[in-house]
């Protein structure tokens, strides 16, 4: 998107193709470096830091960056290159979207207080949830029972979810366990209750739910009670790892861009943008008609929209870097600061509805399961978007 919106800026000021396409490549690598590295650095302080579920999500985050960056600005420029060299005729823009958000000009700045107002009741409204309500720690937080089940023939898994949500009180974790027919339970209800008769009470409501499968047969093969997978340590190497990481990319902005207000308002982004999934995700929790719990997948979501975050602003920076640099003696700060987050708009908001609408997809086809991750990842991309613009 970086690359081919600046190639499409390079055309509307009268550049042909050639030279555009070069110009645009090279324009477009300063923001595409920074916002990258800076997504690297917390991959690779998690990687050193951080353990379990937090260790294989660095991973993975660092191999797509780096697969992200060969393909997307080497692969793409040899097709290109290719392209020019058998002279088709390659378009950055089609008629209806050529002088999209070209003549824009909203006040940024101006409604900088109302937005600061908005998110500081979001905000305040969730940490009062939090600390009154508290949020709604999954199994891998709190721990539970796991079971075995086999069952005489082949039966759905979300069917076993959903015949299991009402006699377990939430919806259990079911995982098929070598066979489609052969199934691994696990579920939160009566985990904190010590008493003699806990264990059996437990047991009973779970063969309750599976014995409404007529003809199936469900046999309770062996169960355990399992601790919780994102231990202490686990908690506090993740906090570790997420603070280092934020000194790190602090000074790497402040370094790169020689201003700390830019670092500073990259910080202000990231966190504003977690505080405000947090808050929706507490306040809408047993609102929304899926279950909205703070376990793997959604620290995953929330690593995930850190990385978003980061790149968003820091790509909308470099825009404003260069429009200040490029600033007129006399020339008002605020109204070129306005000019060139205006100018991003069409860059911002595309990257923003192209990630949208595979998120969407995940959450209305993901199935159960899924749905508070995907939504999570949904409004953090929503108020990353926002946020980078805007606050």
């Amino acid at each position: 998107v970086l690359i081919n919106e600046r190639v499409k800026d390079e055309l509307q000021q009268g550049k042909n193709l050639r030279n555009a396409v070069t110009s645009g490549y090279k324009n477009a690598l300063s923001a595409i470096l920074d916002s990258n590295i800076t997504t690297l650095i917390t991959g690779f302080v998690l990687l050193v830091f951080g353990t379990g579920p937090i260790y294989g999500f660095s991973v993975t985050l660092i191999i797509g960056i780096l697969s992200s960056l060969f393909t997307a600005i080497l692969l793409t420029r040899l097709i290109m290159e290719w392209m020019l060299k058998k002279e088709r005729n390659v378009k950055f823009a089609s008629k209806g979207t050529a002088n999209l958000l070209r003549n824009v000009n909203f006040d940024f700045l101006g409604k900088r207080m109302m937005f600061y107002s908005i998110s500081g009741i979001v905000v305040l409204a969730g940490l009062v949830s939090i600390f009154t309500k508290g949020l709604d720690f999954g199994v891998d937080f709190k721990g539970g029972w796991s079971y075995t089940i086999e069952f005489d023939q082949p039966v759905a898994v979300n069917s076993v979810r959903e015949r299991l949500t009402v006699h377990l009180q939430s919806a259990p974790e079911v995982k098929t366990y070598g066979f489609d027919n052969k199934f691994q339970i696990t579920t939160e209800y009566l985990v904190e209750d010590n008493t003699e008769g806990a264990t059996a009470t437990a047991e009973a409501a779970l063969m309750k739910g599976l014995s409404q499968f007529s003809g199936s047969n469900p046999t309770l093969l062996s169960y355990n009670k399992v601790g919780p997978t994102v231990a202490n340590d686990i908690k506090i190497s993740a906090l570790y790892a997420l603070g280092i990481a934020i000194c790190l990319m602090f000074l790497y902005i402040l370094i790169r861009f020689r201003k700390w207000q830019f670092a500073l308002g990259t910080m202000v982004s990231l966190v504003h943008t977690v505080l405000v999934v947090l808050a929706l995700f507490t306040l809408l929790e047993g609102i929304m008609p899926f279950a909205m719990e703070i376990d793997q997948a959604f620290i995953a979501a929330i690593l995930t929209v850190i990385g978003y975050s980061i790149n968003d602003s820091v790509v909308v920076f470099d825009r404003v870097r260069e429009f200040l640099g490029g600033r007129r003696h006399g020339e008002d700060e605020p109204l070129v600061i306005n000019n060139a987050l205006n100018d991003t708009l069409s860059r911002t908001l595309i990257t923003g509805m192209s990630t949208i609408f595979v998120i969407i997809i995940l959450f209305t086809f993901g199935g159960e399961t899924i749905k508070g991750f995907t939504f999570a990842m949904l409004i953090g991309v929503l108020i990353g978007t926002y946020s980078s613009l805007c606050i």
